[in-house]
Order: structure tokens, then sequence, then C-alpha cells
């Protein structure tokens, strides 16, 4: 739908809305989280305290999401709004003007820069110390709004936290098998800058050397990468869920490399294996230590 005909029918269920959305019948919390990602996180939280709704559909690629009428009445039912921050919701600004409240969940986050455009890398969650900081932000933006059980979400949270401090410890254990020769990641969109620079990888190119997945590669640059794979020795390219891997698989029948598939910007569907943040990372990491030990 053309963006601008959207807004028309945006601002149209707005000024219609005066009843409540169906997620609201809930007598917990009313937020809405912008991502799977983020809604995992804020479920882990918030518990049955909480009712979250998400905006971004299972599988939907964050940079290029075009929003839906229906997820004004969403915003405007929701307390809380929890965003990524770093311009992941670039394509969702003039919806989150009607937003009560916006939690960038980020805050607290040191980014890294995207040396391409000068930019910064929003796939914070690569990292899971970069969870522990949401956590603790959607604790505390669940204690001010609903303070009668803010020690409750405070515990939620430190139980999640010690989670993800095993999950990190994890990982390092399981990237110990790769030997560090091997560490050397061919992704399709730069979106593991965190999980690289935390867990000694080094990333070798992206095959859309940008932040979003919706940009395509000139025939200069996938040569160039074509000619960096082979050059470096890399054995596999990963591509994320929410990409259309025809690039990728082109780019693994050329090089004679393999094609790994992993969850990256959204959680998976019911019996994919990634149907939570912990589940995903493990998920990911098992796929990429099978494919280059």
């Amino acid at each position: 739908m053309h963006r601008k005909i959207f807004w028309i029918l945006t601002l149209a269920a707005l000024a219609a809305c005066s009843a409540p959305a169906a997620s609201s019948t809930s007598s917990g919390l009313p937020v809405a989280a912008t991502t799977s990602l983020i809604g995992d996180a804020a479920r882990q939280v918030g518990g049955a305290r909480v009712d979250v709704t998400i905006l971004l559909p299972i599988g939907a690629d964050p940079h290029a999401y075009e929003p839906r009428p229906q997820d004004v009445a969403a915003l405007t039912d929701a307390r809380i709004v929890l965003v990524n921050g770093f311009d992941l919701e670039a394509t969702l600004g003039p919806l989150l003007q009607n937003a009560r409240h916006i939690v960038t969940v980020s805050d607290g986050i040191v980014p890294l820069p995207f040396t391409e455009d000068g930019g910064l890398d929003p796939h914070v969650w690569q990292d899971p110390n970069n969870l522990i900081v949401w956590a603790r932000n959607i604790a505390e933006a669940f204690a001010q709004a609903d303070p009668v059980h803010a020690d409750e979400y405070r515990v939620n949270a430190e139980a999640y936290i010690a989670e993800l401090t095993a999950l990190d410890a994890w990982i390092q254990a399981q990237v110990a098998q790769i030997p560090e020769t091997n560490r050397k990641l061919v992704t399709d969109h730069n979106n593991f800058g965190y999980f690289a620079a935390r867990y000694g990888f080094e990333q070798i190119g992206a095959l859309i050397p940008s932040v979003s997945a919706g940009a395509s590669p000139s025939a200069r640059e996938l040569a160039a990468l074509e000619d960096a794979i082979r050059a470096s020795g890399v054995t596999a390219v990963f591509v994320g869920s929410t990409v259309n891997p025809a690039l990728s698989r082109r780019l693994a029948e050329d090089t004679g490399i393999q094609l790994v598939f992993l969850f990256t910007d959204s959680l998976s569907l019911p019996g994919q294996g990634a149907e939570t943040y912990l589940e995903l990372m493990r998920y990911n990491v098992n796929a990429i230590v099978a494919a280059l030990r």
C-alpha cells in the first residue's frame, strides 16, 4: 500500500477509535512492543502482570515493515510502548507519534558504528549482555507504571538476567569448539556486529552491506564479496529468517559454500525452535558451530 494512502487510513482509524482494542480487555498492564524479541523480554519481566501486544508479525523485517491501520489501536491502548531504538523502527516513526509513553529498551547500551554509512548498528540483541540492559529498563518502566507490583517486576528481571548470564557463558563454551581460523562470518546483511565483537568472530562481509536487509548489492559489491570468500576460506553464508534467501543462495552456489539459515531479527513460529530469545540464540549458535567447526 502506498505510504500516503496508509496514513490517510491510519488517521481515519484513529479518529474513529473510541472503543478499546481487544488486547485491553485483560486486567494486565497494557504494553506494546515493536518486535517479537522485545515482546518476549517484556513477558519475561512482566509475567502475568502485563498484556503484551507485538506490532511486527513473526518473520517481518523490522527495517522495511509498513504499519497497518490496526496497529494504531494497539498503540493508543498501551500504557507503555517498548522500542529498540538506534533507528530500527524508522518506518514506524509517524505511527509512534500516537504512543502515550515510549520506552527505548536499548538506553544505556553503547552502540557499534556502521562503517559503511556512518550510522549506528541497531542489532544489539545479538549479544545477550545487552538483553540484561533491556530487562532492567523494562522492569523500571513497568515499576513506574504499576508501582504496586514494582518488586515483582524487578525480581522477574533478575531471574531473567541470571538466564541471560548463563546463556552468555554457554555461547562462549560452544564457540570454543570452533578453531580461531574458522571464526569468520558472512551474512545476508550487517546484523552480527555485536555477536562478532563479543565472541571473537571476524566479519568477512555481508551480501547486503547495509543495516537494512531491504537494500540490494551492486554487481561490483557481489563480485568483491565472492572474491573475499574465496580468499578467506569461509565455509558458510548465514541468512536470516526475515530476508529473501535468493541472493544468499546464489552466493553459496557461486562460491561452493554452505547456506545456513538462522533466526535473526524475529522469533520463530511455534515449533520452529526459536520461540523465545533464549531459544533463538541457542538455535543460532548451534547452527553456527555446526557449520564452522
